[in-house]
């Protein structure tokens, strides 16, 4: 091993320990978002509507902290249906299954309090959400990748120095998400739905929070 690589390991290690100093945190994330409407007309004579399912999400996030804000990198998974009704020449019924991908990144808030146990946080987050969806009728599948973005309300209850109870409220939207990209819509070959309609669901649980050093 050469010097320069000796050089370049031990200043990623200082890195490393010195962002641990200043205060990094682990989130894992689990929850129940609830059902969301959407509907569209995608041509002059052709129209769906339903619901996006509820279900369960889950994912983690890796967070900086700076003072009271910490800058946070996070991955959420949620797999449902969205079960529609749509017209094309003939009326059809379809449970989509649906999967997405959120890959977000903001900043949270905090507020201490006077005993240190628990800690209030609300902030935002700006991303992207990749879509799968299949259509069960005519076995179409497809992706989409949509510009999403999120609020989020909660309070970390710490155990100790280093392990806490994350509880959390958010909304989570995936802009004109749900469209011809993704095949919502036609029971023919083509791509489906040319008009979209974006998703909006509201989040509800919590997880674990593991801080590595004490800030």
């Amino acid at each position: 091993m050469n010097f320069r690589r000796i050089l370049v390991i031990m200043f990623v290690c200082l890195c490393v320990k010195q962002v641990a100093a200043q205060g990094l945190r682990l989130n894992a994330y689990t929850g129940y978002v609830f059902d969301d409407k959407v509907n569209s007309y995608y041509s002059a004579t052709s129209y769906y509507d339903g619901q996006i399912k509820g279900g369960f999400r889950w994912g983690g996030g890796l967070e900086y902290m700076l003072e009271n804000v910490g800058i946070e990198l996070c991955y959420l998974r949620q797999d449902t249906k969205a079960s529609l009704n749509y017209w094309d020449v003939i009326q059809r019924h379809g449970d989509f299954d649906l999967g997405a991908n959120w890959l977000l990144l903001g900043a949270n808030g905090y507020k201490k309090t006077a005993n240190g146990k628990f800690e209030p946080y609300g902030g935002g987050k700006l991303g992207v959400c990749f879509f799968d969806v299949k259509n069960p009728n005519n076995g179409n599948s497809g992706n989409g990748t949509k510009f999403a973005w999120m609020l989020q309300l909660g309070s970390n209850i710490w155990f100790n120095e280093s392990i806490g109870l994350k509880v959390q409220a958010d909304l989570i939207s995936a802009v004109q998400s749900v469209g011809g990209s993704v095949y919502f819509g036609t029971g023919g070959g083509g791509a489906g739905v040319a008009s979209y309609s974006t998703m909006l669901q509201f989040g509800l649980g919590g997880g674990l929070v593991f801080r590595f050093a004490k800030k």
